[in-house]
This record gives structure tokens, C-alpha cells and sequence, in this order.
């Protein structure tokens, strides 16, 4: 009764008011196949003691990114995180995930979401940001629903550049809304094609830079021609330390622009929890999901913070929700905010100046490995590389040599028909000796 503690009257209570005759009846949209026909195989109890070894036993398993030669990226970033975050995001004021219900007794609460926005409007060179989403795949299936509720249409196109799993999951949350997703080949530039599938129909092309392999792009030119069909221009991307060197999406015209913020403040943690950013023109405001934070003065003059905006439907009537976004990813958004404000302007330049030289080394390094080429020409700390054979293979083959070289292309998108495509990534934690070991580890597993 400890863990369980409804008896079955309780349960039939329960199934009663709601019109089910069993529990079974709640499982009626699984699919048959799916759903278990005994109990999952694990030991019906065990000792806290017990529990402990094995969870021990399981996590040795695993390989810390801190104890290998380390190239992982293609949407999650290892990066230093300084140890004043931790300190202060531990503190008892602000451990929590959520935003106080009732907020404006949270002043501190509110301040550091407002100082977040600002900092995320200037990083994007967006007028206005909102106080935060789960992670950047969810803010770019936000991002999707909110163009159409902008346009009035139905189809959005992304470009063949979009992180794989952003598809996927914008796909997942536009079905329910019967919005078409149009998903382009998997391409390293596919500026031309974006443009020649806009149309009355379309209400938003969503593209990446840098994208998934690493490329930057210009996102001017689609702008213009988006703009010119009527329809909005979402800007996303997975690496947000890039934009301390690059163009900012919003100073190229984006109408929407969203994406992981995972990179400043927030480590790898096994895929999360991360942090979404979402900012957008202004004129747009009413229509983008999440919160906003504003600041105001009290009845005595003094400065405050309020919730300015909420339009989930907790806040106002369903039918009039944007979205049923229920967290801000409060603590990673935190986080973010307290290591961007060490980093600071100079800072985070000086960040996106030696995740650029690290990237360079590396493809300057794995460009002498015969047999491999380097396919991006234009990136920032992450690369695409073809390799002879199977690039699944290979990275198996270099797990064993102690390097963790990357992300074949066909696990992100098995349909790409990109088998022999590397991912790899080099940040400030990437040493010379790191490279040398890669490019040393990648000539034997080719010979």
C-alpha cells in the first residue's frame, strides 16, 4: 500500500466516472502489438542495497564524455560548464523546474526569466523572446503550429538541412492539427530547392544554420523569397554558442526563430532535460506559445516583474491557447541565463572563437586520413565527412580504439541514403592531442 494505495473499490470508482468498464479500456488507442502480455522481467522486490549495486553495475557501463577522445554533436554539445552555475542554480530559491503559480511573489523568479528573454531577443537580434520552452526540437514543432495559426495554411516545408529528429517531432505535434510537414531530401545546401516549394499553400519554411552538417547558410535569400509567397521564415538550430561568430537569424529576417540553448550553461545529462529558445517579431507576440516576463513598477514606484504574457490554456480559455506548454524548463533556463551573464559579450566571442579554430584542426586533420572527405565547407565547430564504407561501422570501430567519433548521418535519418556521412563536432574541450588521436584512430580502422 506504501507504493499503491487506491483498492480496487477506488479503482472502479474512478473507471465508473468516466464511462470505462476496466483499466483496459484506457489502452484501446495502443496498438495491439504494442502492449505487453506479462509483467516486464524484473525482480518483484529488492533490497535498497541490492537496487544500489546494480544501478552501479549498469552505469560503469557507460563511457563519460570526460574520459575519451570526444566528438559528439549533432544536436547535443559537450562545453564547459564554470562551477558558479551549479552553485547557484542549487540554491533552495531557485531548485525547482517550474514557475511559481503564483508568481509575483517570486520576484528573484521573474527577474531571472526576464533577464533570460533579454538576453535570448540580443543573441538572436529578435525583438521579443519568450520565457522559455522544453528543448529545441518541441520550440521547432511550437514554431511550426504558430506559423500556421499566423498564415491560415496548412503545409510547412522544411529544408533538407533540419536536424532529422526536429522533423520527426514537428511532425508528431502538427498531425493532430492536420498540417502537412514536407520534409526535403537530406542535403548540405538546399537553399535553390526551399525556394521552389513555396506556393499559396505553404505557411512556413523552417531551415537551419548552422544545419545539420554543419553548414552555414545564408539565410537572406530565403527570406526574401518567403516573404515574397506570403509565408513566414523559421529559423532553428541546435548549437547556440555559433551565433558568438555568425549572422543571427533575426538579422536576416526571420520571422520565428527557435532552438537548443542546451550548449551555455547545461550539460550533456544523458539528452536532457535541455532548454528551448523561442523569439519572434513582435507583431507576432500574441500568437507565440510559452510566457513572457515584463517588468512594471508597484504601487509604491518601485521596480517589479509580472507575467506579462501567458496565453496557455491555464491561464485563458482552451480555444484561445496557443499552446499547453506547461514548464518553462525553469532551472536549465536558469542555468543558461547565469553562465551567458559570466560569458558575457567578449566572452561568448572569444567561446565561438575556439570552438571555430577546434573545428578547423579537426578537418584539417581528418582531410590527411586517406580515403575521407571533408563534404562542409562553411561551418562553425561542427562537420560532415564522408568516409569509405559504412560511417556506422566506423564509429563502432573507433568506439573501440577510446575514440567517440561522431554520428553517422544514417542513425539521424535511415532514408537519406548518406550511409558513408560522418557527423563530427570539436568544441573548447577538444584538445590537440584529442585530434591527433582521432585522425590516428580513423587511418587504422580504414586500413
Amino acid at each position: 500500500m506504501r507504493y499503491l494505495p487506491l483498492t480496487e473499490a477506488d479503482r472502479q470508482q474512478m473507471l465508473g466516472l468516466i464511462g470505462a468498464k476496466t483499466i483496459d479500456d484506457l489502452f484501446v488507442d495502443v496498438p495491439k502489438g504494442a502492449l505487453l502480455k506479462d509483467l516486464v522481467p524484473l525482480p518483484k522486490a529488492q533490497g535498497e542495497i541490492e537496487v544500489h549495486r546494480h544501478m552501479q553495475a549498469l552505469a560503469e557501463k557507460n563511457t563519460p564524455a570526460g574520459r575519451t577522445a570526444f566528438f559528439l554533436g549533432a544536436g547535443a554539445y559537450r562545453h564547459h560548464v564554470p562551477a558558479t552555475v551549479d552553485h547557484i542554480i542549487q540554491r533552495s530559491e531557485f531548485l525547482t523546474a517550474y514557475t511559481p503559480y503564483q508568481p509575483e511573489i517570486a520576484q528573484g523568479t521573474l527577474q531571472a526569466l526576464y533577464e533570460f528573454q533579454s538576453q535570448v531577443a540580443l543573441l538572436l537580434d529578435m525583438e521579443v523572446a519568450n520565457a522559455s520552452m522544453y528543448d529545441g526540437s518541441t520550440a521547432c514543432a511550437e514554431a511550426a503550429m504558430m506559423a500556421a495559426r499566423v498564415t491560415k495554411r496548412k503545409k510547412i516545408v522544411f529544408s533538407g538541412g533540419v536536424h532529422p529528429h526536429y522533423v520527426e517531432t514537428a511532425r508528431t505535434a502538427c498531425e493532430a492539427l492536420g498540417l502537412e510537414i514536407i520534409a526535403l531530401p537530406a542535403a548540405i545546401d538546399d537553399e535553390a530547392a526551399v525556394t521552389k516549394r513555396l506556393g499559396a499553400d505553404v505557411a512556413a519554411v523552417i531551415v537551419q544554420s548552422p544545419n545539420v552538417f554543419g553548414a552555414i547558410t545564408d539565410l537572406a535569400k530565403i527570406g526574401e523569397a518567403v516573404r515574397g509567397a506570403g509565408a513566414l521564415m523559421v529559423a532553428t538550430f541546435t548549437e547556440c554558442v555559433a551565433f558568438g561568430a555568425i549572422e543571427p537569424p533575426g538579422a536576416m529576417g526571420a520571422d520565428i526563430v527557435c532552438g537548443e540553448g542546451q550548449s551555455i550553461g547545461n550539460a550533456l545529462n544523458f539528452g536532457g532535460p535541455y532548454v528551448g529558445l523561442f523569439a519572434v517579431k513582435e507583431k507576432y507576440i500574441r500568437q507565440m506559445p510559452g510566457r513572457v516576463a515584463g517588468e512594471t513598477l508597484d504601487a509604491d514606484g518601485k521596480r517589479g516583474f509580472v507575467l506579462t504574457l501567458s496565453t496557455r490554456e491555464q491561464h485563458i480559455r482552451r480555444e484561445k491557447a496557443t499552446s499547453n506548454i506547461c514548464t518553462n524548463s525553469g532551472l536549465c533556463q536558469l542555468a543558461w541565463t547565469v553562465h551567458m551573464t559570466l560569458l558575457g559579450e567578449a566572452g561568448l566571442r572569444r567561446l565561438a572563437q575556439l570552438n571555430h579554430e577546434r573545428a578547423v584542426a579537426l578537418a584539417e586533420a581528418l582531410a590527411k586520413v586517406p580515403g575521407v572527405e571533408v563534404l562542409t565547407k562553411r561551418y562553425f565547430n561542427e562537420i560532415a565527412v564522408r568516409v569509405p564504407g559504412n560511417a556506422q561501422h566506423i564509429v563502432d570501430a573507433l568506439a573501440v580504439k577510446g575514440v567517440i567519433g561522431g554520428v553517422a548521418m544514417s542513425r539521424l535519418n535511415p532514408n537519406a541514403g548518406m550511409d558513408d556521412v560522418l557527423l563530427a563536432c570539436a568544441t573548447e574541450m577538444n584538445t590537440d592531442d584529442d585530434i591527433a588521436a582521432y585522425a590516428h584512430a580513423l587511418k587504422e580502422a580504414l586500413t
